[in-house]
């Protein structure tokens, strides 16, 4: 197998890093879980602005099924990084990380204070452990790499990260290529091992220093209102928004197709399922997001959870939120 030769057409500069954002309001929670009504709640209460957590709210015509906030709730509080690019673009958490550092400089410098919602525990985590960022995406070099991927399997990758990383190719699934691709690029740019630059995104903050709120439901309250969310999306026309989107760009980015929702209406449209089957293959599909969603936030020290009835109305959430915030610690 052959050394892996460290770009150095440029000297190598100290990679960048972003600092955690410990003094900012969080609400997250599972999808469905009613985070934008009580998140709209609470920051009319604090005097907030709602800066989003959400990886998928940034796509411009992807409306219906990310349930971003209405224009109703976009008035009562100003929202931040929402509609920012266009469904065929790639958003990585690098670039909204920058995005949400920039917003919460602008929020403060007008008196506000910033307030996260939504769901992404990626965004989360490094949004409360700073994050190494490293050289920008290299498009060329991660089509190269993905091209010996095609060509070799990503086992192939995999083998050549652990000669130059194995602490990082330890952790990584051999089928996992999107991140074994992104490590070899940091190698390849930065001559240094990720895992070596990444320490800090493992260092966990007390949570009575943070103001991490996790909307909390019973399985059964989740699942239906899961259900109801994904029957409402189908009625306003989730089909339709997709048709739309694929006439005016012809195909969706690599991330905005994965997004639950849309993944399965492609592959309605595209023929690889009926539209009677449509409605609870995305009903499953967002069940096991939500889990997965779940087991994140479970992970991270940082979070405070609140549990939420199925009648309970945001604004006694939100009320319940602040109670909790000024006990600093514990869970609702």
């Amino acid at each position: 197998m052959p050394a892996i030769p460290v770009e150095t057409s440029r000297p190598l500069e100290e990679p960048e890093q972003y600092p955690p954002i410990l003094d900012a309001w969080y609400v997250v929670g599972p999808t469905a879980s009613g985070k934008t009504a009580v998140g709209v709640e609470l920051a009319r209460r604090i005097g907030a602005e709602i800066i989003s957590l959400d990886s998928m709210a940034v796509y411009r015509g992807m409306d219906i099924g990310t349930a971003k906030p209405t224009p109703e709730e976009r008035q009562l509080v100003q929202h931040h990084l929402v509609d920012m690019i266009e469904p065929v673009a790639e958003f990585s958490v690098a670039q909204y990380l920058q995005a949400a550092h920039q917003a919460v400089g602008d929020i403060r410098n007008r008196g506000k204070a910033a307030l996260f919602v939504g769901g992404t525990p990626l965004y989360l985590k490094a949004l409360l452990r700073g994050l190494f960022v490293g050289p920008a995406a290299d498009w060329a070099l991660r089509q190269r790499l993905e091209a010996e991927v095609k060509a070799h399997g990503s086992e192939y990758l995999h083998r050549r990260l652990a000669e130059v990383d194995p602490q990082t190719a330890a952790r990584l699934h051999p089928r996992d290529a999107r991140r074994i691709i992104r490590a070899l690029e940091v190698f390849l740019k930065v001559g240094r091992p990720i895992s070596e630059l990444q320490q800090q995104f493992d260092r966990e903050n007390p949570p009575e220093n943070c103001q991490v709120f996790v909307l909390v439901r019973s399985r059964e309250d989740l699942r239906q209102r899961i259900r109801v969310r994904v029957t409402s999306m189908m009625r306003e026309g989730l089909v339709e928004e997709v048709a739309r989107l694929l006439e005016r760009f012809g195909t969706l980015g690599k991330t905005a197709r994965q997004a639950v929702g849309y993944r399965e209406v492609l592959d309605y449209l595209e023929g690889r399922c009926s539209l009677e089957d449509l409605p609870e293959l995305i009903v499953r599909h967002t069940w096991q997001l939500a889990r997965r969603q779940m087991m994140w936030f479970r992970s991270l020290r940082e979070c405070r959870f609140v549990p939420v009835g199925p009648e309970e109305q945001p604004a006694l959430i939100a009320e319940r939120i602040i109670n909790l915030a000024e006990r600093r610690g514990g869970s609702a």
